[in-house]
């Protein structure tokens, strides 16, 4: 699907749907969408990039309330059921296996209870946390009103620095797309090694933090 074709006919109302249904779960290009309709305000002067940030900041606050909402309602108890029963695959033959388990779960409750507005706020940076925080924010029972709090100061933040950002570099920035979205791929790759590597070596703490914090069964 190429947004930048819907921008010019649907301006608002193709950035509000990708930015909320981005933050709510779904993977589409909501930040994508949002720099270019900055980009073309700027060259067209056909969208105020006044209301495309309100429009940007009000959607991705939505869509991250809706995706918590989800989390909380319902992501809590089917967690649990892979936790409990496992999920099935094909591999060669249908096996059962476990990729979740009671211990995981206690450091995901504990690293949302110790920093979860850390994780919420700085989320929305990241293009995949910034898909599934709010998600996994509910899951993990996050308090609603610290959630909310993050939540709206990292929507207001991010859409003020995309959407002004985008809309000042302009054409340059349209010009430069394919170098920077390189140069941000191999950040990414590199951030989550070393998140993968630093989160390998931190397992361990983290399990016994989270054990003496949540001993017993856990529910």
């Amino acid at each position: 699907m190429n947004v930048a074709t819907l921008i010019p006919s649907l301006g608002y109302l193709v950035v509000f749907a990708m930015v909320a249904a981005e933050s709510l779960g779904v993977p589409l290009p909501g930040e994508t969408t949002l720099v270019l309709a900055a980009i073309y305000a700027g060259q067209s002067h056909r969208l105020s990039i006044w209301l495309l940030f309100v429009v940007a900041a009000v959607a991705a606050i939505l869509g991250d309330n809706i995706g918590y909402w989800i989390g909380d309602k319902g992501g809590y108890r089917v967690v649990r059921a892979i936790e409990r029963h496992g999920i099935r695959i094909w591999l060669g033959r249908w096996r059962t296996v476990r990729p979740i388990d009671e211990a995981k779960l206690k450091v995901a409750r504990y690293l949302f209870d110790q920093h979860g507005p850390k994780v919420v706020f700085f989320g929305r940076f990241v293009s995949v946390l910034r898909t599934y925080a709010a998600f996994l924010a509910g899951v993990n029972r996050m308090r609603w009103r610290r959630f909310a709090v993050a939540n709206a100061a990292g929507g207001i933040v991010w859409a003020a620095i995309y959407t002004f950002a985008a809309y000042l570099a302009g054409t340059a920035l349209e010009r430069a797309t394919g170098t920077i979205s390189v140069i941000l791929g191999v950040l990414a790759v590199t951030a989550v090694v070393i998140g993968f590597i630093l989160t390998r070596r931190r397992l361990a703490v983290l399990t016994v933090r989270a054990e003496a914090a949540y001993p017993g069964p856990f529910e």
